[in-house]
């Protein structure tokens, strides 16, 4: 097994290899003057069975440019199976047509992994869960609810309530209320523009309660912070956010420091890019796609990590 790591989450990656105790394999990443990638892998890697981790963030072309050609790499240097290990997929947002003339990014990016030369596909909380049938390949779908939950039990958070601060994330919200046994609320959202968001309906009760909106994603915060305000309206005493990809702007940071959220609760899929002027917890995903990755190696299965 040889893990190797693109240039967008080295960090994770490195934790990732220091958990299964193997170093992280040797790979040449640089630009020639124009801007086109270069790699090239310093190791032999015939008959071998290899993972490489990279997230699709910001900025998300380099990155999955970067991604497929260290595929295409390995697969002309006769690498046995391939593992694309992507802790965030990016260009997920469009899984579907959703308006006239768009594109669907989510199953574009499938068939250039699969092009390139992948074999298999190991991500976390993705998007949309259709995206796992957009490939022809397996795809091992991790969640971090069990880190994020874990956090919050020991926290010891009294009258607890999950909010979903949309109606696409009441799903998920529901899988993290039935872990923490407590109850379940939903904000309605309207969109005002590319970046603004309006929240004006919450089904439930929220009155004198911890809230604990969770979602997959955020970059400007607008759907946390507008759901954030009217649980503030509602009555909710503390609100808590949990969000697996946290791909902050400038924007985003400042929202969060004007809204009443007391904690944000991040992963370190994305690499944090918030400063210090707002309170933050990022928890580690490395020991869970770690014990992944050795599980797909021995041809293990990968369902008890799902469990608390």
């Amino acid at each position: 097994m040889k893990i190797f790591s693109g240039t967008s989450n080295p960090v994770l990656a490195g934790q990732i290899a220091e958990y299964l105790s193997l170093p992280l394999g040797e790979v040449d990443i640089q630009r020639f003057p124009d801007g086109e990638v270069f790699v090239k892998i310093r190791e032999n890697i015939r008959g071998r069975d290899c993972y490489v981790v990279q997230s699709i963030c910001r900025p998300p072309n380099e990155n999955l440019m970067e991604l497929l050609i260290m595929i295409d790499a390995m697969r002309r240097a006769s690498a046995d199976r391939i593992t694309a290990v992507l802790p965030y997929y990016g260009y997920a947002r469009q899984d579907r047509k959703d308006q006239p003339r768009v594109p669907i990014t989510a199953k574009l990016v499938a068939n250039l992994l699969v092009a390139a030369g992948c074999n298999r596909l190991l991500t976390m909380d993705l998007h949309a869960q259709q995206i796992q049938g957009f490939f022809d390949i397996p795809v091992d779908h991790l969640y971090a609810s069990p880190i994020i939950v874990k956090h919050l039990k020991s926290k010891n958070l009294e009258n607890l309530v999950v909010v979903s601060p949309d109606t696409g994330a009441v799903k998920a919200a529901y899988a993290y209320s039935q872990m923490l046994d407590c109850g379940l609320a939903v904000a309605a959202k309207r969109r005002t523009g590319p970046d603004e968001v309006e929240a004006f309906t919450l089904v439930g009760d929220v009155e004198g309660c911890t809230a604990i909106m969770v979602d997959d994603m955020t970059s400007t915060c607008g759907t946390l912070c507008s759901a954030a305000s009217l649980l503030e309206q509602h009555g909710a005493k503390e609100i808590y956010a949990a969000v697996t990809h946290a791909m902050l702007t400038d924007v985003g940071c400042q929202r969060l420091v004007d809204s009443p959220i007391n904690e944000l609760i991040v992963t370190d899929t994305i690499p944090s890019t918030i400063g210090d002027d707002f309170p933050v917890a990022v928890l580690s995903v490395a020991e869970l796609l770690g014990e992944a990755i050795l599980r797909i190696h021995e041809d293990q299965s990968v369902t008890s990590l799902f469990r608390l």
